[in-house]
């Protein structure tokens, strides 16, 4: 990556550099988990991500999740221990920095604005107790484009640009129960921060509101 990517940060002071959090960033391409890795650990934290529990049983795979630290988790309804409550234990347990992408997938929105969000980074942090951090960044789309099929190699060392923001106040819905409405709403609250991040990268207003797949017959999974 260090030859295709250049990177420059705003405010890198504001990611901890000790201590759990979620940290939470925009989703337009495929690299993206590998840039806001590499973007965490120049900004001095391990990077760790969520992952079905399925992936541990891949020879080889299951091996690479383990020593890099990786936090397995269930998929819904099952009664196993990895379920997200345990890996919100795991992250206390040992002060983790783990990056969830709240979008869930790669954003539809045409030019490539955040889209309405998934719960599962704020329940994250809601259940650990910890902060939940927005991020933004640009450029990753000229080396991968969003569906793209090749890494472009030339030319080489485009610019990066990533921002760390502000955690998210998520003191108005501590000790509610953690129902669908305080859910949404705080990953509204969320979605807005990463919004605005993105808004001061690209030096442009973000739209007045979020991107739903839903309303635009577009399908949540997978390419469109």
């Amino acid at each position: 990556m260090g030859l295709l990517a250049r990177f420059s940060f705003i405010d890198g002071h504001k990611l901890p550099k000790q201590g759990a959090f979620v940290l939470s960033p925009n989703h337009y391409s495929e690299i993206d988990p590998i840039i806001m890795g590499i973007a965490v650990w120049k900004l001095g934290r391990v990077p760790r991500f969520m992952a079905k529990a399925s992936l541990w049983k891949v020879p080889v795979l299951g091996w690479l999740l383990t020593k890099s630290g990786q936090i397995p988790v269930q998929r819904a309804g099952s009664t196993r221990e990895n379920d997200p409550m345990a890996a919100a234990r795991t992250l206390v347990e040992n002060d983790l920095a783990v990056i969830i992408y709240p979008e869930g997938s790669l954003t539809r929105e045409p030019d490539l604005w955040p889209m309405r969000g998934k719960t599962g980074a704020v329940r994250m942090a809601l259940q650990a107790g910890i902060p939940l951090i927005p991020a933004a960044h640009w450029g990753t789309q000229a080396i991968l484009p969003r569906y793209g099929k090749r890494v472009s190699i030339w030319p080489p060392r485009k610019p990066v640009s990533v921002i760390i923001g502000d955690p998210v106040d998520l003191s108005k819905y501590e000790g509610r129960p953690l129902d669908a409405q305080v859910l949404n709403e705080a990953t509204a609250d969320l979605m807005a921060a990463i919004a605005e991040l993105l808004g001061r990268l690209r030096g442009e207003t973000p739209p007045a509101e979020l991107w739903d797949p839903s309303k635009n017959n577009q399908s949540e999974t997978g390419r469109f």
